[in-house]
């Protein structure tokens, strides 16, 4: 703990950012050593400006010891530069983010097939659906998928991602406790229940315009590539690609009409070497090779196998199947299976439809950890997710004698 407070000390000095940070580091080895250090050591460094230079005279750590204590409270995880567990696929990237905040779960990303699926805020309906579908189809192959949590086409890539019960990542302009926007306050809670929040930012800092173009060199740095759904020439997802470029990552680009303005951004990516792609499994190919535990081969299409698909038998259709029933998990396996805020859940849902802020009254359970349930049940397969937000059972828990 003593040693974060000297990172934190050191990130939060006014004019470093994260390539001045490497240069105190490079001088000093450790943030500790630096903050010792003195006016005469400082002037060993180079290419920092009077600024950063009189913050690293002032030894104040209130404010480190104030973050900590955000951290504390929030159940967030500090991972430095230093840290063994620190992703090497991040820490190879030019001025990687010395700390990072963290709300979840962080996969150990140098064993995943992660890819980043972003587009612009105002998509059209065919962006918005194929955002969805790649962060479907990646999820359910196996990859993990990385965004921003902005509205739009990162909305839809993190919700087909975790439709399709996979590990999700979003990558934040703000602290972690900042919902931006507003709306995504639920998508918030599902990303940290599902895999995990980052940031570069303490607790309680505020999405600033400046911060999104740096924030997007960490999304392709924890990627082996990124797809660029849709977006103009002249935008945020440009950046990203222009990242991934320079940190060698791998670049692909859904392809759309010549002269929408949305797709003029990805047809001039395809145009510069990014692979053309129209589904999750056009990416897939490209990582099973390397990832074959992390992205099983799905097989041959249906009917391939064992040569022509037969003809279909003569006479009537078959009349449709009444709706299967409904599994009973008998009360003796519920505690195996779920855990007591997930079967608190499943009781308030009963046969009926709700909100999560109406399964919190119902529950006493905090709404936070509401949320972690309903999408972790999600995942089993236990609950589904209708319109307007609001959540039924797909099972019947027996009733206890």
């Amino acid at each position: 703990m003593a040693s974060l407070k000297y990172w934190l000390w050191l990130t939060t000095r006014r004019g470093l950012g994260a390539p001045g940070v490497l240069r105190v580091l490079d001088c000093f080895v450790t943030p500790e050593r630096a903050f010792y250090a003195g006016p005469e050591d400082y002037a060993l460094l180079e290419g920092l400006d009077g600024e950063a230079l009189e913050s690293l005279r002032d030894k104040d750590t209130g404010q480190a010891d104030r973050i900590l204590a955000d951290c504390d409270s929030q159940g967030l995880r500090l991972l430095t530069l230093q840290d063994a567990d620190y992703p090497e696929r991040l820490r190879q990237i030019p001025a990687p983010p010395p700390v990072l905040y963290i709300r979840g779960r962080l996969p150990a990303f140098d064993e995943e097939a992660a890819v980043g699926v972003v587009g612009t805020r105002r998509p059209t309906a065919y962006g918005e659906q194929m955002a969805g579908r790649l962060g479907f189809e990646l999820a359910r192959g196996g990859a993990l998928v990385v965004s921003g949590i902005a509205r739009g086409l990162d909305t839809a890539a993190l919700k087909g991602a975790l439709k399709g019960g996979g590990t999700v990542v979003s990558v934040l302009g703000g602290g972690t406790d900042v919902y931006y926007p507003k709306e995504n306050r639920w998508l918030y809670e599902d990303v940290a229940a599902a895999g995990a929040l980052v940031s570069e930012h303490p607790p309680g800092t505020e999405n600033r315009a400046a911060h999104f173009p740096v924030r997007n060199r960490i999304i392709s740095g924890l990627c082996l590539g990124v797809a660029a759904v849709e977006c103009g020439l002249h935008s945020g997802t440009m950046r990203t690609m222009e990242w991934v470029w320079e940190q060698d990552r791998d670049a692909f680009a859904v392809p759309g009409p010549v002269g929408a303005p949305m797709s003029e951004g990805p047809n001039r990516l395809i145009q510069q070497g990014a692979k053309l792609i129209t589904c999750g499994e056009d990416i897939l190919t490209e990582y099973r090779g390397r990832y074959p535990l992390r992205l099983p081969d799905p097989g041959p299409p249906e009917g391939e196998a064992g040569g022509p698909r037969p003809e279909p038998a003569a006479g009537p259709a078959p009349r449709p199947a009444p709706p299967p029933e409904r599994e009973v998990v008998p009360l003796a396996r519920q505690k195996e299976r779920f855990t007591d805020d997930e079967l608190a859940v499943l009781t308030a849902l009963g046969e009926g439809r709700r909100s999560a802020d109406e399964l919190t009254e119902l529950t006493g359970i905090p709404i936070r950890r509401v949320t972690t349930a309903l999408t972790m049940l999600q995942v089993r397969s236990a609950v589904a997710e209708e319109p307007g937000r609001r959540f039924s059972a797909l099972l019947r828990l027996e009733a206890g004698r």
